[in-house]
Order: C-alpha cells, then structure tokens, then sequence
C-alpha cells in the first residue's frame, strides 16, 4: 500500500496509530482527502478494529473482508498499534473460503425493509417482484428490528443507521434519484436473474394473482374495463392492476437490468480472456 502524506504527522505519544486503507465502493463513506490511499489514524487503548472502522465512517455491514498485516482477521479483532489495516466491500467474483467473510451468506429468498425516504425506491422493487417492507412512519428501531427479526436487507440513506451492532444485513442507497435508485439495488445484490415483475403489489406488497374480466367489471373505470382483457389483484389489499402505462414501464426498466447483465457477463469473459493470454 502506498504511503499518504498524512502518515508523516506524528500522534500523540498517548496514543497508537494503524495505517488504513479502504477499497472500492467504501471510499464513498470517507472525505475526499482519505479516499482510494493509506491513510494514518490515532486511538486509545486496544479497540475492536469494527469499532474503529465505523469511527472512521464505514457502517460495518459495508464490510466483507478486513486484513490485518495481510491476515484475515473478524470485527472483534482488537488494534494495539502499528497495523496495516486493509478493508474491502463484498467480493462476488472471488473465492474467499480460506478467509474470514464478515458479511452473511446471501439469503435465501432476498427481502427488504426501506426506510421512511426511500418510499419510491421501495414500490418500485415491489413492481420487480422482491418483498419489500415500507412504511411512511417508522422509527429507526422499528426498522432495525424487522430486519433482524424477518431476515430483510435494510435499505437506507441514512449511514448512522447501519452502524447498529444488530444489524447485518444493510445497503446504503447512494443514489438520490429514483431511477438510479433501483439499477444501484439490482447491482448491488446481482439481482438481474432474479426480477419477477408484476407479481407484487406496489402499494402494501401483497401478491398478485390472476382474476377474472367479469370479476372486476364496476371495479375499474368502464374505459379500462373495455381496453384491457387481463387484469391481476392482490390478494392482501384488493386493488386491481392491469396492463397500463406502469406495466409498460416496468418492462423498460427490466429490459433495461437484464440487458445490464449480459454486458457485463461479456465484460467479464472479455477480462478472463485477457488474463489468461
């Protein structure tokens, strides 16, 4: 690792220091002049290296690998002084078994739970297919806790948030618009594979089923009723969709994350190939 300017200032004789680096996407979280270099930070005592990297702005569940000195080591690994520390995002391309992964394995059946600003964000991958849980009033420990109790990635903009110990599972949405919202989540989880639009209601994320035309005639304006042949409601809150303009987006949107996906599947085989010649 290179040296920063910044390792020539000397700390406090009270005080230790460590060298730290931090890679790709977790740049995001430092200020300009720490970014994408080594840097040297002063502590106290001997403190858990998770603490310490928080202290510095990264929310532990940014974090899948930490090397100490060139070894592996977990967030409870305490600091004395005169480490090299290194830190790293999650990995997707890479095998890591012979190291210590400190994200979770990747769930099952991937869920969210939103917070209270990212309510288009969450209608949006309800439109996708992924149980997204979003209510406009909910406080910090609520969200917190359902994504512990019900197994959810918490999304939020909010970087305090994900510093929660309970919590292990988390994206900082970096994005603030709405669009750019939604592509960052299905590239960050790599869910390209896994969109399953129209199969969710946007509006209280109840599944959507196959009703029939009779069934809804005095449900839908008399002009959406004449139009449309297929309609679905959902089975939790009611509410009948059919094929319109949002539909006509979401396949845009999906033909847009699946077309994302093959360029970079090719982009990948193209660096594979360069390696290897």
């Amino acid at each position: 690792m290179a040296h920063s300017p910044e390792l020539r200032h000397a700390a406090p004789s009270s005080l230790h220091t460590a060298e730290f680096r931090f890679y790709e996407e977790l740049n995001d979280f430092l200020p300009m002049a720490r970014r994408k270099r080594t840097f040297a930070h002063a502590f106290d005592g001997t403190p858990a290296v998770k603490d310490t990297i928080e202290s510095l702005g990264v929310p532990h569940t940014e974090v899948d690998l930490i090397l100490v000195d060139g070894t592996s080591v977990r967030f409870a690994y305490r600091l004395r002084g005169g480490e090299r520390v290194a830190v790293y995002p999650m990995f997707e391309r890479f095998d890591l078994r012979p190291l210590y992964r400190l994200r979770p394995r990747p769930l099952r059946r991937t869920r969210f739970v939103a917070d209270v600003h990212l309510g288009v964000l969450a209608r949006r991958l309800r439109l996708l297919g992924f149980d997204t849980v979003y209510e406009r009033h909910c406080d910090d420990a609520r969200l917190a806790s359902t994504s512990v109790r019900e197994r959810r990635i918490l999304l939020t903009r909010d970087v305090g948030l994900l510093k929660r110990g309970a919590i292990s599972r988390g994206h900082w949405v970096r994005a603030t618009d709405p669009q750019q919202q939604i592509q960052e989540v299905i590239r960050a989880f790599s869910l390209q594979r896994d969109l399953k639009p129209f199969t969710r209601c946007m509006a209280c994320n109840g599944e959507l089923r196959p009703v029939e035309r009779a069934a809804v005639a005095g449900r839908v304006p008399p002009r959406v009723y004449a139009r449309f042949r297929r309609f679905m409601h959902c089975a939790r809150c009611e509410r009948i969709y059919w094929h319109g303009s949002h539909y006509e987006q979401l396949k845009t949107l999906t033909r847009t994350l699946r077309q994302e996906t093959l360029r970079d599947r090719d982009a990948s085989n193209i660096s594979t190939k360069t390696r290897n010649i």
